[in-house]
């Protein structure tokens, strides 16, 4: 353990170890958690508790009195593969893990949530899934989701695909949420599914109370069973337990870096919601894939040199430069307002152009749609050969472009495709009843 001085004096004196719950008694106040490691370098008077909120905090003991109120669990030794007897009635459903806070534990070194949970761990963590289906899983990949990159979505896809031409009814994808929103616009590009592949996470990690992990598993597994064959997201709709909603993969986005119902879908309404295990459809006119026998389709060609690029005042044109010289293929600038970026850039994006790298506009706000016609700035970038992005999501136009430059590099098509609506990217009409206030 790291702990020194003071700290290190006082846990071998008390018989205490990393991992014990104490109570730590100091000026009537009373602090009870399980004492975690710390960071190397910190002062020696310091004791690090995980309260049982999930928090962890710092106490400095000096003049405090301790209390072993229970000693910590030893490791536990690794655990055999479930082996669930398979109900032939109820549907088969894959659960795919990649990592992130719904798949964590804690790293007691360092009292920091860790990605360390198979498939396997979620559905002992959470026995009533195997009520609603035969659950079967596996561990892809073990990372933190801000560690995700082209080349794992790629991974992920065929692993869905491999699951869904083994016979899954229905795949769910254990997913970090901070990417969340990136990986499935990608996946909804390169996949063809029959079948339901649905994306959840958790913001906040099993070890506290107010996780939401359990709903949006359960949710997600209700929604694998749908009749939707399409990519969607599914996590919680309000900040309670209440229900959970479904967005379609390429029209949701994080809006919040802690709230439970972060993920919002941006210039529409979710797809559906899912209360008490039934799936209701929001909104009535939304054309969706339903479940069929066909079989799924993967098109995982991604050209990973594409850039994406925000626009802010004073950016220099020699940004633009030192992506086209580092041989990107492509670049998505996210601009302001109704698609805008200082003039000064605009010779920068002729060269572009000149140079057969496509440059598509979307905007910083989210919400509306890009359209250059309307000011001087936004007309001399058409005339660059600048592609408006239309209403798509800026992350969800970087995925879309990643990917067609992966079909091709011609650049009357590279538009063509990118102003297309292929999985629910881009609406005809953008209303305004759909922004987030």
């Amino acid at each position: 353990m790291n702990y020194e001085g003071i700290c290190k004096e006082v846990l071998e004196s008390c018989g205490l170890s990393i991992g014990d719950v104490i109570l730590i008694t100091k000026k009537d106040v009373k602090y009870k958690g399980m004492v975690l490691n710390r960071a190397e370098g910190a002062d020696d008077k310091h004791m690090v508790l995980k309260l049982e909120n999930g928090y962890n905090i710092g106490v400095d003991i000096t003049d405090a009195q301790l209390e072993l109120i229970k000693k910590g669990e030893k490791p536990k030794i690794e655990l055999p593969p479930l082996d669930v007897e398979k109900n032939p009635e109820k549907m088969d459903i894959s659960i795919i893990s990649t990592g992130g806070t719904v798949a964590s534990i804690i790293d007691y070194k360092t009292g920091a949530v860790h990605p360390a949970f198979t498939a396997d761990d979620l559905l002992r963590a959470n026995p009533e899934l195997v009520e609603q289906a035969n659950i079967r899983g596996k561990a892809i990949l073990n990372i933190l989701s801000e560690n995700m990159k082209p080349d794992y979505w790629s991974k992920s896809a065929r692993s869905v695909a491999d699951e869904i031409n083994n016979g899954a009814d229905g795949v769910v994808i254990a997913h970090g949420t901070d990417t969340m929103h990136y990986t499935s616009a990608a996946l909804s590009f390169i996949l063809d599914t029959p079948v339901p592949v649905i994306i959840t996470g958790a913001q906040r990690s099993s070890d506290r109370p107010s996780s939401d992990a359990y709903l949006n598993l359960m949710s997600s597994v209700t929604a694998a069973k749908s009749d939707i064959a399409e990519v969607l997201v599914c996590m919680h709709a309000t900040m309670n337990d209440s229900y959970s909603h479904l967005h379609r993969g390429t029209k949701v986005r994080k809006m919040h870096t802690s709230r439970r119902d972060t993920f919002r879908s941006i210039n529409t309404e979710p797809l559906a919601q899912i209360l008490n295990g039934h799936l209701e459809i929001l909104d009535k006119t939304a054309e969706y894939n339903r479940r069929n026998e066909g079989e799924v389709a993967l098109n995982d060609n991604l050209e990973e040199n594409v850039a994406f690029i925000k626009s802010y005042p004073g950016i220099k044109a020699e940004i633009i430069d030192y992506h086209i010289d580092q041989g990107f293929k492509g670049l998505v600038l996210e601009g302001t307002g109704l698609g805008h970026c200082p003039e000064e850039l605009i010779p920068t994006i002729h060269r572009a152009r000149d140079e057969g790298i496509p440059v598509v506009m979307t905007s910083q706000c989210l919400y509306g749609r890009v359209n250059m016609n309307v000011y001087s700035t936004g007309r001399k970038l058409v005339e660059a050969g600048v592609i408006s992005a239309l209403d798509m999501l800026p992350e969800t136009a970087y995925v879309k472009l990643v990917w067609v430059l992966g079909q091709t590099n011609d650049l009357p098509e590279v538009k063509r495709i990118m102003q297309t609506n292929l999985k629910g990217e881009i609406r005809q009409k953008t209303s305004q009843k759909y922004f987030l206030i």
